[in-house]
């Protein structure tokens, strides 16, 4: 576990957070500019000086009630910043050479390959290039693998794609995919773009001036009403799924989860992989009675659990479950929809929590495959 008490005030800003994260798999700190994400990085780096402790398993990196603080170059960490910050005049063989010196000035790490590095991240065509001659996304994938070659214990990756534009975004991001599935190694993962939050993260922690507002599971802190989450516009939920059919005829997939399963366009996946799918919470509507004739695909009995009413919209919180009948069992643990109507529309539905559904779902994207 990654724990983490850091308190630090600076003008008029406060930060003060106590932190207990997973030692594997992808944390997202998500919040507006200036709640406190990039210090927190910054602090668990060492490269600022909060008060407080920081532990990573059994190694103690501060402790101030002790005295003990490990300067950053003791840390074994891998850092990565929006710019790729690489050495100019060394080839990308020499920046990631740089990268593996750190580990024996520190005097060891984890056991991460460098070569299996190399090749998770596509750069081995690379190796021999100087950095003013590659793409953003290229020299965003080499300054990954040279943080990587410090073999650290925990990677920090402060909004790694904020200075892409949409095309090198969209061309980095499958191999950020393929370091969470691959890797052990914990990262803290800064954004404040929600669907980086819903492509790469295990756990999520909302930040709001300064301290963390809440923290836990990916889906379940999608799925809450009551969080800045929802008031996004691209508001949805995360559903970890398994691919079951390929429709060639119609161009399709099927996948299922525990209370259902959803058609989406076709996958390259095989039957029996693991997917990820984000629904919007704008491509979910809601009926009384099952529809008879519909162009909609994805027709799900659902309970409404919760309804959050602004003034024009309604959110619903869904839960999925094996019928939509009165006497329906409670849905499955952590499987949610959001659904965002008018609040016209809840009105002549008369909606109320614990009503039975069905839920007209007309976009499902495939996050991961």
């Amino acid at each position: 576990m990654i724990a983490a008490t850091l308190r630090l005030a600076r003008g008029d800003f406060t930060l003060d957070v106590s932190l207990a994260l997973p030692a594997q798999g992808v944390t997202a700190l998500w919040g507006a500019s200036g709640c406190g994400k990039t210090t927190v990085l910054r602090a668990l780096a060492g490269l600022e000086r909060a008060a407080g402790r920081v532990a990573i398993g059994d190694e103690v990196w501060q402790d101030d009630a002790t005295g003990r603080f490990l300067p950053v170059h003791c840390r074994s960490i891998g850092y990565v910043i929006q710019e790729a910050a690489l050495f100019p005049h060394l080839s990308v063989q020499g920046n990631l050479d740089y990268g593996r010196r750190r580990v024996a000035a520190r005097g060891g790490g984890g056991d991460l390959d460098l070569r299996a590095t190399v090749e998770l991240l596509g750069i081995g065509s690379l190796l021999g290039r100087r950095p003013d001659t590659l793409s953003g996304g290229e020299r965003q994938r080499v300054a990954i693998a040279r943080a990587l070659a410090t073999r650290p214990r925990l990677l920090l990756m402060d909004e790694p794609l904020a200075a892409l534009d949409a095309a090198r975004k969209a061309e980095i991001l499958p191999y950020l995919e393929r370091l969470h599935r691959e890797l052990a190694l914990p990262i803290v993962y800064v954004t404040h773009a929600l669907d980086e939050v819903a492509r790469l993260a295990d756990t999520l922690v909302l930040m709001e001036a300064g301290s963390v507002r809440a923290a836990g599971p990916l889906a379940a802190m999608l799925a809450r009403t009551d969080l800045p989450l929802a008031r996004q516009d691209d508001a949805g939920v995360v559903i970890e799924a398994e691919v079951v059919e390929h429709d060639p005829v119609y161009g399709l997939s099927r996948i299922a989860f525990p209370g259902g399963a959803l058609w989406l366009g076709e996958t390259a996946g095989a039957l029996g992989t693991r997917v990820r799918a984000r629904v919007l919470a704008r491509d979910v509507s809601v009926t009384r009675q099952r529809p008879g004739e519909t162009s909609i695909l994805n027709v799900l009995p659902v309970r409404l659990e919760a309804l959050a009413v602004d003034r024009s919209t309604a959110l619903l919180t869904l839960a999925l479950c094996a019928s939509a009948s009165a006497d329906a069992g409670r849905a499955p643990d952590g499987v949610r929809l959001l659904a965002r109507i008018t609040r016209r529309s809840a009105d002549a539905l008369a909606l109320q929590p614990g009503d039975a559904l069905h839920a007209q779902i007309k976009g499902v994207a495939l996050m991961q495959e």
